[in-house]
């Protein structure tokens, strides 16, 4: 009976039980799109990372329970820990080959940093029913992005993103958008919350992705390059940004929670 290695890391946290669970499995043969999809639907994480070895480096593809997506930082940033502490890799910069391109991680002791691409952002003046009802609490403005699939609601206070409760169902009616909440923090340079019902994920922990777009924005508001982030969810995480131009520099930790063989 074939078997996978599989690594359940909880990203963006220097402790189990924090940050964002993501599944790791590692390929060392080809499997199908549909064998994919059912292990993520099996595993109900947030996400499920397949990273296998290439030439120059290593493949990696992420599914949610219902669907595969594009980009994922912290499926990512779980691989790049499987590779560097449990696969007897010995350099201090992994490369990926993805959807989005090519995307690289270093290690500076036990800080990770995801290399992603930046992604430029557009103001938003027309916004749909299913947005503003169900936030329920208008925001200050909303913009999207050029290249990713979800609407950034700017709000006024670290107070209001906290309190929010959004309608689910009436987000999900969006799909395939997300929804991000986002504000200045009273002890970070920002601060946020996402939502994406119909992606099976009523609100995700912490995400790197999302913040391709918030360093940017928030980097361009507050006139400074670094920006450290808390995305505030029950576990809730740190990140650690740099805004690069064309790219976005996001570091943070990840621990091993568990690992295991997949028996299919």
């Amino acid at each position: 009976m074939p078997e996978i290695s599989i690594f359940q890391i909880d990203a963006f946290s220097n402790k189990v039980f924090g940050g964002n669970p993501a599944a790791v499995c590692v390929l060392d043969s080809a499997i199908s799109e549909t064998l994919m999809q059912q292990i993520a639907k099996e595993n109900n994480l947030p996400e499920t990372a397949f990273i296998a070895p290439n030439e120059t480096g290593w493949d990696i593809r992420w599914f949610t329970p219902k669907l595969e997506v594009p980009l994922c930082g912290h499926a990512t940033l779980a691989s790049a820990y499987v590779i560097f502490n449990e696969l007897s890799f010995s350099g201090t910069e992994i490369k990926f080959q993805s959807q989005s391109g090519e995307l690289r991680v270093q290690k500076s002791g036990d800080l990770l940093t995801l290399d992603f691409p930046a992604m430029k952002y557009i103001n938003c003046d027309e916004l749909p029913d299913s947005l503003t009802k169900g936030l329920g609490v208008l925001p200050a403005s909303v913009f999207r992005v050029d290249s990713d699939p979800n609407y950034f609601a700017v709000y006024e206070s670290e107070e209001q993103i906290t309190a929010l409760k959004p309608d689910l169902e009436k987000l999900e009616q969006l799909h395939p958008y997300g929804v991000v909440i986002t504000a200045l923090g009273n002890h970070y340079d920002c601060v946020s919350r996402y939502f994406l019902p119909s992606f099976n994920i009523p609100e995700d922990p912490v995400t790197g992705s999302i913040h391709c777009a918030l360093v940017p924005y928030w980097s361009a508001k507050l006139n400074k390059q670094t920006i450290k982030a808390a995305q505030f969810s029950e576990s809730g995480g740190e990140l650690f940004c740099e805004n690069n131009g064309s790219r976005v520099l996001i570091s943070g930790h990840a621990t091993k929670y568990l690992q295991g063989k997949i028996f299919i």
